[in-house]
């Protein structure tokens, strides 16, 4: 590791460098050097990111871009360079970044109702500081990962190869699922025809992709930027309200538990609006709702698909997780259904509010 670490331009000799935080991605280490200066050093995993030197470029740039709009150092993660002015480091195939450690910070893996307002605060103000970033200067560091008809048609070809043997056993699951195929063309038609643009995003926006100030436990930065590439809005907006606004854990095997929260949906709404409201357009706030659904279902299928090929993908720790993580998935869309009305209504009541701060 020290040959690595040497490679880069750090305040002082490094003196430790230890196993951090809970990420299953990429290999996380503290570094702590002799001045008392923290770092976090990172292992690209390329067998997930194949392409890291675009990863690493749009990296860069969605940084560079966010310290023009923060007042708080603390409020982007700042790339530390290589001694040669680079932005990693490649040494025996692998590679490797590190970024400084940000101060009095604290991730959380769950949240509380105000947390989960805050992490919208975050994710919304992610969206309104980039909003004038060319978003096609990005690479797709992993290509048509929220391409929701292609995750369908990935779907479709799991059935019809049943690797796992399983198919026969899941298909009530199927039915639902395969029953959702008009819907699943909305967003990327919406797309397609240019009324709903193209936007920097995030794609894994969950409580632990946010630092909060150890003490306020304000948002102070989004982390885990690997994943920041062209996409929808809504599709960040859905993605954190599938896994935030449920009331039990994406694995539970108790269905009767596992409820969509209107009243932590309707929380999430609001603070992110508050931030970045301004800056969508009326048919990306119209479809708030709808990327709610569609990420709630692309992932839904995602697991199905994994359970129907072995488990290939999503690591599992005991036999049916993936289809437990399945239906929980519908489970959630079918509550989502029924109260579509509601979830409309929110999105308008609260962007008549902000529209008159």
């Amino acid at each position: 590791m020290h040959s690595v670490l040497s490679r880069f331009a750090l305040s002082a000799a490094p003196v430790s460098c230890e196993p951090y935080g809970s990420g299953h991605i990429n290999g996380t280490q503290l570094v702590v050097c002799e001045n008392g200066a923290r770092y976090i050093l990172q292992q690209i995993n390329t067998a997930v990111f194949r392409e890291p030197v675009p990863l690493m470029r749009n990296i860069e740039l969605v940084t560079a871009h966010l310290r023009n709009k923060v007042s708080d150092p603390r409020g982007v993660l700042r790339l530390v360079p290589t001694q040669n002015g680079m932005s990693y480091v490649v040494e025996n195939g692998e590679y490797w970044r590190v970024y400084d450690l940000v101060q009095n910070s604290v991730c959380y893996q769950t949240a509380d109702q105000a947390l989960f307002c805050e992490s919208a605060v975050a994710f919304g103000r992610f969206q309104n500081q980039l909003s004038d970033f060319p978003a096609e200067q990005l690479a797709e560091t992993i290509p048509h990962f929220h391409d929701t008809p292609a995750r369908y048609a990935a779907l479709v070809r799991a059935i019809e190869e049943n690797a796992s043997g399983r198919r026969a056993n899941v298909q009530r699951e199927i039915d639902v699922a395969l029953g959702c195929e008009s819907f699943l063309h909305t967003l990327t038609d919406l797309q397609a025809s240019g009324d709903l643009p193209l936007r920097v995003t995030h794609n894994d926006t969950k409580i632990n992709n946010v630092l909060f100030d150890a003490e306020t436990k304000k948002a102070l930065c989004i982390i885990d930027l690997d994943t920041v590439m062209p996409g929808l809005s809504v599709n960040d907006f859905g993605d954190a309200i599938r896994f935030g606004a449920s009331t039990a854990a994406e694995d539970e095997q108790d269905l009767s538990r596992v409820h969509f929260d209107l009243d932590l949906y309707e929380t999430y709404v609001r603070g992110y609006l508050s931030t970045c409201g301004g800056s969508l357009t009326k048919t990306e706030i119209d479809m708030l709702p709808v990327g709610a659904k569609m990420m709630t279902l692309e992932c839904g299928m995602r697991f199905l698909a994994d359970h129907l090929a072995g488990d290939v993908y999503f690591h599992v720790s005991r036999e049916g997780q993936n289809l437990d993580r399945a239906r929980t998935q519908l489970q959630l869309v079918r509550e989502m259904d029924s109260h579509w009305d509601e979830m409309r209504r929110i999105v308008g009541r609260i962007v008549l509010h902000v529209s008159k701060e």
